[in-house]
């Protein structure tokens, strides 16, 4: 199990933000972490990481929201008779994912973990609109954190 990840940094801030994103290796381990979880072979994905304007323009045009996110995932759609091993892309907003894990008194790299993987289930059609599907979307980020050695990101702090 392998992913393939092409990584985009569009944030352009000199701060704290820009040298907390997460490195490809990272990445890439987080994303292979799925892939093993759910049986799949090589696989890939863009990820960008982004500042709050680009985010908020996103989550606007695409769902309707006019705030930046932490992470925006768009799944790949091959056309008819076309088989690719492209899963689409995740958009993450560092600024974001920095906020809230400080709000969340959680370390930024479990966070972008979190992200991470929580942005690669959306790409292979896993939703939390349902209760029921959110109920077995988190159930299986907290097991493949787990895997890392991350604790469950939904327990009360």
């Amino acid at each position: 199990m392998s992913a393939i990840v092409d990584l985009q940094l569009a944030y352009e801030g000199k701060d704290n933000v820009a040298d907390a994103i997460p490195s490809l290796d990272n990445i890439t381990q987080w994303a292979n972490a799925v892939l093993v979880a759910e049986g799949l072979d090589e696989q890939e994905l863009t990820v960008r990481f982004t500042d709050e304007e680009e985010s908020q323009a996103l989550n606007f045009e695409f769902r309707g929201k006019d705030k930046p996110t932490n992470v925006l995932s768009f799944p790949f759609e091959a056309p008819p008779g076309i088989e690719l091993n492209l899963l689409g892309d995740l958009v993450v907003c560092a600024p974001v994912i920095m906020r809230e894990a400080s709000e969340q008194n959680k370390l930024h790299t479990h966070h972008y973990a979190h992200m991470i993987i929580h942005g690669t289930l959306h790409l292979l059609g896993y939703d939390h609109i349902e209760d029921s599907d959110a109920e077995v979307m988190e159930q299986k980020e907290i097991d493949i954190l787990a895997s890392l050695g991350i604790d469950d990101p939904y327990q009360i702090r």
